[in-house]
C-alpha cells in the first residue's frame, strides 16, 4: 500500500498494522514518475488532492494497483470514468469535513466583508496609529443575502450557520432537495444570473465537474452586484480566476474570499496584491478532527475492499 502524503499519527499506525504502507515521512508532492511506480508496485493507493491520476496513468503498463482510495470528498483529480473502464476502484471520504468547511466557508465571508486580513497586516506592519470613527469601514454581514450555489451537505450547513447565526436571508442554486432548505426560509433560484444579481454574497459549494468548470466566468461575475463578495471553498476550477482578477481590478464585485484556487498551489501575484482579497491555503478540512475522520474512513474503504466487500464510499 503507498500513502501519498503523510497523514496524522492515528491514521498511518492503523494503516501500518493492516498492510504493508509505505509512507510518505517528508510530506514531499510525489512526481509524476513516483505515483506511476506506485500503481506498478503497489496493490492499493492512498492519494491526496495533490496526485493527478489521469486516464494516461491510470492504464500504465504493468499497473498492479486494483484501488485508489482518495483522501477527501472531491476526487475530480481522479479520471473515474477511466479507472471503472480499467478496473479501478476509486473511494472517497464524503460527510466527515462538512462541519469544518462550512465553518470557514462563514469564516471567509466575515473576514473578506470585515476587511480582516487588510486589519491584521496593517497591525503586524507597524502601521496602526489608532482607532478612528471612519477608519477601516466594512459591510455588515448580519442580515444580508447570502447566496448559495449548490445547496448540498456544505452548502446546507453553511446556510445554516449563516441564518440561524447571522440572520441572514438564504437564497440557493443547484441541490436543496429535502425539507431543510425551507425549514431555514431558503429561497431557490432556478437561474444561477437570478441569485447573483440578488446576492450580497454568493459562496460556492458544487463539485469541479467539466460541466462546472468556470461556472463563474465573466459573465456571471458581471451579474454580481459591485458591492457583493464572493466565498470559494469549492474547487479553484469552478472560477475563471483571471476574469475574478478582472472583475475585482475593476471594481465590478467588491471582494473575495478563497481557499482554493484554479491552479494549486500556485496563486497569481494579482490576487496575491490586493488588499479586498482574503487567501487561504486551501484550510477547508484542516482540523485534527476531520483530518484524522478522513483518513480513517479512507481506511475503511481500503479494508473493506480487501476483505472481498465493496467499499462504503465507491464511487467507481
Amino acid at each position: 500500500m503507498v500513502v501519498t502524503r503523510r497523514l496524522p499519527a492515528a491514521v498511518e499506525d492503523r494503516i501500518s498494522g493492516l498492510f504493508d504502507a509505505r509512507l510518505n515521512p517528508e510530506d514531499r508532492r510525489l512526481s509524476r514518475a513516483e505515483v506511476a511506480e506506485a500503481l506498478r508496485s503497489a496493490d492499493g493507493l492512498l492519494v491526496s488532492v495533490s496526485e493527478r491520476l489521469d486516464a494516461g496513468i491510470l492504464a500504465i503498463e504493468g499497473r498492479r494497483a486494483r484501488i485508489v482510495a482518495n483522501f477527501g470528498v472531491g476526487y475530480d483529480h481522479v479520471d473515474v470514468a477511466a479507472a471503472r473502464a480499467l478496473g479501478i476502484v476509486v473511494t472517497n471520504t464524503p460527510g466527515v469535513l462538512t462541519d469544518d468547511t462550512a465553518d470557514l466557508a462563514i469564516a471567509l465571508m466575515l473576514a473578506v466583508a470585515r476587511r480582516m486580513g487588510e486589519g491584521e497586516r496593517l497591525v503586524r506592519d507597524g502601521r496602526w496609529r489608532g482607532w478612528g470613527p471612519t477608519e477601516m469601514l466594512g459591510t455588515r454581514v448580519s442580515g444580508a443575502t447570502l447566496g448559495i450555489v449548490g445547496m448540498g451537505r456544505i452548502g446546507l450547513a453553511v446556510a445554516r450557520r449563516a441564518h440561524l447565526g447571522l440572520g441572514m436571508r438564504i437564497l440557493f442554486h443547484g441541490g436543496g432537495h429535502g425539507p431543510e432548505p425551507s425549514a431555514l426560509g431558503a429561497e431557490r433560484r432556478d437561474r444561477l444570473e437570478d441569485l447573483l444579481e440578488q446576492s450580497d454574497v454568493v459562496s460556492l459549494h458544487v463539485p469541479a465537474t467539466p460541466a462546472n468548470r468556470h461556472l463563474l466566468d465573466e459573465a456571471a461575475l458581471a451579474r454580481m452586484q459591485p458591492t457583493a463578495f464572493l466565498v470559494n471553498t469549492a474547487r479553484g476550477e469552478v472560477v475563471d480566476e483571471r476574469a475574478l482578477i478582472e472583475a475585482l481590478r475593476l471594481g465590478r464585485i467588491a471582494g473575495a474570499g478563497l481557499d482554493v484556487y484554479e491552479h494549486e498551489p500556485e496563486v497569481p501575484a494579482a490576487l496575491r496584491e490586493m488588499e479586498n482579497v482574503v487567501l487561504l491555503p486551501h484550510l477547508g478540512s484542516a482540523t485534527t478532527a476531520t483530518r484524522v475522520a478522513m483518513g480513517q474512513r479512507a481506511v475503511d474503504n481500503l479494508a473493506a475492499f480487501f476483505r472481498g466487500e465493496d467499499p462504503p464510499d465507491r464511487v467507481a
